[in-house]
C-alpha cells in the first residue's frame, strides 16, 4: 500500500477502469502539497552570496531582509523569522506569558496541539463553525475557566477566524488571543478589527511561500515582540545580554534566501492559485454531493488549498471512497483533517481535554478532501481530477 517517500498506492479495481473506460491515469503521482519552486535561479545568487560572504546563521542579512518583505504582507508592527512554525508558535506563547489551558479547535493539524503540550501547556479542544471550519467563539465561551491561559484561533486553508468574536471572549477572559496563521499567509480583513496579539505563519515547503522550513512570529506590541526576539536567540537582549531562559529557534540564510526569492514571485503564484480554484469551481460545479468549501467574505484569500466536502448521503459514496479512487489513479488527496486532534491518543483519554461538545468537529472530520493545487498542477491536470471526481460519482 505504501510506495516511496510513504505515498499512498492502490490498485484501479476491475470496476475502477470501467469508470473511465479503461483509460490510463496520470502516468506520475499528483498530490496535495508539492512544493513551489518558483524562482531556482534567484534563490541559488542569493545563497551564493551568503556562502561568499560567510555568514550562515545568526540572524544575517538575508534573514533581516525578509523580514522585511514580510512585514509588508502581515501589516504589523514587528515580525521575526524563525526556523519553523512549530517553534514560533511556543516561542510567541511564552512571549504571551501564558500558562495553564489553551482554548484551541481540534480540527487542526495535531502540530498546533502537540506545540502546546510539549511546553506544559495543556490543549482545550472546542468546535467549530461549519462552514468556514474555524474557530467557533460560542464553543469557546463555554470552555472559558479560571485554568484558562489564551485562545488559539487557527486561520484553517486561508479561512480567517472569527477575530472579532474570538477577541471578544478572550478580552472577557482577560487572556491573549494567539493565531496560528500556517496556512494563511497572504490573507488579511479587508477592515480594521481585531488582530490578535501575536500571529504565527508557516514557511515549510508545503506552503504558498516556502523556505523549506521556516516560521514568523508577528506582532504589534513592543514588549511581545521583545520577548520574542530574546526568546528565538538563546535568551539574549538586543545588548547581547542573557534576559532569561531562551532557546534556538533562529532561521539560517539558505532559508530567509529562498523566501526572498520566493516573496518576490508571491503575486505571480497567488495568481495562479486562484486560476486553479477557479478552474476547480467551474468543474466540480454540478457533481452532486461534492461541494468546494468557500472562504469566508470579508478578506483577501491565498487560496493555497482545494478542499470539497463529500455528503455520502447525496453523493452516492463516502469520502474515504472517493480519495481511494483518485489515489488508483496517482492523485493522492488528504483527509483534512481525520481524527481531530481529540481522538488522538495523547488527548482522547483525559476528559479535561474535550469539556465542550464537538459535532461540527465530527461531521467536516468526515467529510472534507484537500485536492492538489499550486504550481506544478496545470489546468488540464485539474480538468482530469474533476472527471475522475464525476465520474466516481457517477457510478458510485
Amino acid at each position: 500500500m505504501t510506495g516511496g517517500g510513504g505515498a499512498v498506492r492502490t490498485k484501479r479495481t476491475r470496476d475502477d477502469l470501467a469508470y473511465f473506460g479503461g483509460t490510463p491515469g496520470f502516468a506520475e503521482d499528483i498530490r496535495v502539497g508539492t512544493p513551489n519552486v518558483p524562482a531556482k535561479d534567484r534563490y541559488l545568487e542569493l545563497v551564493s552570496e551568503a556562502i561568499d560572504r560567510r555568514w550562515l546563521s545568526n540572524l544575517g542579512p538575508l534573514v533581516r531582509r525578509f523580514e522585511e518583505l514580510t512585514a509588508r504582507r502581515t501589516l504589523r508592527r514587528h515580525n521575526t523569522a524563525m526556523n519553523n512554525a512549530t517553534t514560533a508558535l511556543q516561542v510567541a506563547m511564552k512571549a504571551c506569558g501564558v500558562t495553564g489551558e489553551v482554548i484551541m479547535p481540534s480540527f487542526t493539524f495535531v502540530a498546533t496541539a502537540h506545540a502546546m503540550s510539549w511546553i506544559g501547556l495543556t490543549p482545550v479542544f472546542c468546535d467549530i463553525d461549519p462552514v468556514t471550519g474555524t474557530l467557533d467563539p460560542r464553543s469557546v465561551a463555554k470552555a472559558v475557566n479560571s485554568r484558562t491561559g489564551a485562545v488559539l484561533g487557527v486561520h484553517l486553508w486561508g479561512n480567517l477566524c472569527d477575530l472579532a468574536g474570538l477577541d471578544d471572549v478572550a478580552r472577557g477572559a482577560g487572556v491573549p488571543l494567539v493565531l496560528d496563521a500556517a496556512q494563511a499567509f497572504g490573507c488579511r480583513p479587508l477592515r480594521p478589527g481585531p488582530t490578535g496579539t501575536a500571529e504565527v505563519f508557516s514557511f515549510h515547503a508545503t506552503k504558498v511561500l516556502n523556505c523549506f522550513e521556516g516560521g514568523l512570529v508577528a506582532t504589534d506590541s513592543a514588549e511581545v515582540h521583545a520577548r520574542v526576539r530574546s526568546l528565538h536567540n538563546f535568551g539574549f537582549d538586543e545588548a547581547m545580554e542573557v534576559a532569561g531562559p531562551g532557546t534556538n529557534a533562529k532561521m539560517n540564510e539558505s532559508s530567509a534566501a529562498m523566501g526572498i526569492a520566493s516573496i518576490e514571485r508571491l503575486d505571480e503564484t497567488l495568481k495562479a492559485y486562484r486560476a486553479i480554484h477557479l478552474r476547480y469551481e467551474e468543474g466540480l460545479r454540478d457533481v452532486p454531493g461534492v461541494t468546494l468549501m468557500a472562504g469566508p467574505e470579508g478578506q483577501t484569500h491565498n487560496h493555497q488549498y482545494v478542499v470539497v466536502q463529500v455528503d455520502p448521503a447525496v453523493a452516492g459514496l463516502h469520502r474515504d471512497r472517493l480519495c481511494d479512487i483518485l489515489g488508483a489513479e496517482n492523485i493522492h488527496a488528504k483527509r483534512y483533517f481525520a481524527p481531530g486532534c481529540h481522538r488522538m491518543p495523547p488527548y482522547r483519554a483525559d476528559t479535561v481535554h474535550t469539556p465542550v461538545d464537538l459535532s461540527a468537529t465530527g461531521t467536516l472530520t468526515e467529510r472534507v478532501l484537500a485536492l492538489p493545487t499550486g504550481l506544478a498542477v496545470s489546468p488540464g491536470d485539474v480538468d482530469r481530477i474533476c472527471d475522475v471526481i464525476a465520474a466516481a460519482v457517477r457510478y458510485g
